[in-house]
């Protein structure tokens, strides 16, 4: 077994280029007594279709392009998703609607998914639920932990019988946590950053850039980080106010997740969306007041 691969039982982990820093990401294949799923399907799936190849399900803990690189290529396999994510998966329009840009740039999107990830829709998709369990044989079971935030029907993946958990965008990265699309919510994510601390797991699996951590002590301080991104964000939006009432579109500009100069096509629209639920929320805590067309301003 190679270095960028690991396991637990009947757990496979094979880590993308950089522990699956994005674009990339890590690919979890469960080998049970009578079936074998994969948990998502990464751009380094590409390198382990062999592997693959034995799949007859892919549980798919959220549906975004850097998760479902391989589904067109794995077309014997069943693919499920969380039931409010199902949608994106089974089509183009449903995915357009999941991400809400507006139309020039998912013109941009569609070029790109098609372009650098492969994206093939799975019409035949079917949906799952919270605490949705499947029995692989074997004594090997999944179940289903939903938490939204990141995207609406964002899930935990439980390897129950090996106590490993595929957090998926629950990532620890230092980028902190993501919720710029349509169907993302700030305050669902913090709700679903409780509540993973309460999985029962030895083993947490990321899908991007952390790879595996082991250890719950390791785990707790690595998820603590990731989860202040949020006051962080809180506070630089205040710092900008300080100087003076200010747009959405002056704030977005200004960046509170991506550097100046990112390039990505949905980054102003990931930018806007984002500020615009801080605000939304430091809003409704009597910290920020809006001012309708001048903006927003310190209360």
């Amino acid at each position: 077994m190679s270095a960028d691969t690991l396991q637990w039982g009947a757990v496979r982990v094979y880590l993308g280029a950089k522990s699956g820093k994005y674009p990339d990401g890590n690919q979890v294949l469960v080998r049970g007594g009578d079936t074998c799923v994969a948990f998502d399907t990464p751009l380094v799936a590409r390198e382990h279709l062999r592997e693959l190849a034995c799949a007859d399900l892919v549980l798919l803990g959220h549906v975004h392009e850097d998760h479902t690189v391989a589904l067109g290529r794995l077309p014997r396999a069943r693919v499920q998703v969380h039931e409010a994510d199902l949608a994106a998966a089974r089509s183009w329009d449903g995915l357009a609607r999941h991400y809400g840009y507006p139309p020039p740039v998912l013109d941009e999107v569609h070029a790109m998914v098609l372009r650098d990830f492969d994206w093939a829709p799975r019409p035949d998709a079917t949906g799952y639920v919270d605490g949705s369990v499947w029995e692989l044989g074997g004594g090997v079971r999944v179940r289903a932990h939903h938490l939204p935030g990141h995207t609406a029907g964002h899930s935990a993946l439980v390897v129950e019988s090996e106590g490993v958990a595929f957090i998926g965008d629950i990532d620890l990265t230092g980028f902190g946590p993501y919720y710029g699309d349509a169907t993302s919510d700030l305050e669902a994510f913090e709700r679903s950053l409780r509540r993973v601390r309460e999985i029962d797991a030895r083993v947490w699996v990321t899908s991007h850039h952390r790879g595996v951590v082991t250890g719950r002590a390791e785990f707790l301080a690595q998820l603590d980080r990731f989860a202040a991104k949020i006051g962080e964000r809180d506070e630089r939006l205040l710092g900008w106010l300080r100087e003076g009432p200010q747009t959405l579109e002056q704030l977005a500009a200004r960046h509170l997740l991506y550097p100046a100069g990112a390039g990505a096509p949905y980054v102003p629209s990931a930018e806007r969306r984002t500020a615009a639920l801080h605000l939304a929320r430091l809003v409704r805590q009597g910290r920020v007041a809006a001012l309708g067309d001048q903006g927003f301003a310190l209360a």
